[in-house]
This record gives C-alpha cells, sequence and structure tokens, in this order.
C-alpha cells in the first residue's frame, strides 16, 4: 500500500506561534491569526489553527464560579414589636392572564401586616417610597430582613438601606 506522505514544513508557523504566545500569553487563536496576517504572512486560517491546535494553545475554557456554601444560622425571634421586619413580593394573575405582583412588608414579632400593595410594575423605587411610607407611619425598624430578589438587590435600594 501506498500512502500519501506530507511535505509541509510547519517549523515557520510553529515558531510565529509560540513568539505570539510569548508575548501575549492571555489571547486567543483570533488575536495571534489578525497579527499574523497583518504582519505580512499569508497562511492559510486552517493551517494556522491546525499548528495552534497541534502545540497546545488552546485556552481553557473557563468554569463557572462557585459560591461557597452560606453557613445557615436559625433567625433570631424578635422580643418587640416593630424591631424586625420582614418584606417580600407575591404574585398572581388576572382571568385574561395578565400578571401582578402584591408587596407586603410584615413585622416579625407578631406577624402584623404593615404594608400589602398590589401593582403589575413594581421597581426598585416604588419599593423604596412603600419603605419610606411604612417608617413614617409605624418608625423605623432595627432590621429589614428581605431576599434576594431583583429589586432588593437593585443600588437604588442598596443605597437608601445604606
Amino acid at each position: 500500500m501506498w500512502y500519501y506522505q506530507t511535505k509541509r514544513d510547519d517549523s515557520e508557523v510553529i515558531d510565529k506561534l509560540i513568539e505570539m504566545s510569548e508575548l501575549k500569553p492571555n489571547r486567543g487563536f483570533d488575536y495571534y491569526y489578525y497579527r499574523i496576517r497583518s504582519q505580512g504572512f499569508v497562511w492559510n486560517r486552517k493551517r494556522v489553527l491546525r499548528v495552534y491546535r497541534l502545540i497546545g494553545l488552546q485556552l481553557r475554557r473557563k468554569s463557572k464560579k462557585r459560591l461557597p456554601a452560606r453557613i445557615k444560622t436559625p433567625l433570631n425571634q424578635p422580643e418587640a414589636p416593630l424591631q424586625v421586619w420582614s418584606a417580600d413580593f407575591m404574585s398572581d394573575s388576572l382571568v385574561t392572564g395578565r400578571r401582578f405582583r402584591v408587596f407586603n412588608i410584615i413585622d416579625d414579632y407578631n406577624r402584623a401586616s404593615l404594608c400589602i400593595t398590589p401593582a403589575f410594575s413594581m421597581p426598585a423605587l416604588r419599593v423604596v417610597s412603600y419603605l419610606k411610607q411604612a417608617i413614617e407611619i409605624y418608625g423605623k425598624p432595627i432590621q429589614i430582613r428581605v431576599d434576594n430578589g431583583p429589586e432588593f438587590i437593585a443600588r437604588i435600594f442598596v443605597n437608601y438601606c445604606l
């Protein structure tokens, strides 16, 4: 049997890729290839990619960073009313299919509902205004418990809480 023996010499391409990867190690194939083309070399893209993979310059894919497990502590029961409030949303839909949300603020000591406000749209600015109204009526609590919903991690809400 006779097989075709390649006569190509990729030493130039290998040398050029290694030289570029030493200068800029964080770059990927596209950066190296376009720099090679801009320097006047007319090597085929498939050839450069084959050599790039052959010498093992592929950048590793970055995996998603895992958050460390939180230490779960039991919730402390407040000892008097108006010390700790909890704020959260409930959602439902109308017969027509349109969804609405209800913003609730509850006192954790006696489970009294301090604010129940429905709306079709509930941006963080409106949440802050409802909180201000509840504070004007009942006084400022020591602590407010919230989850990590989009309204509670918005910059407007976080700046208000600081």
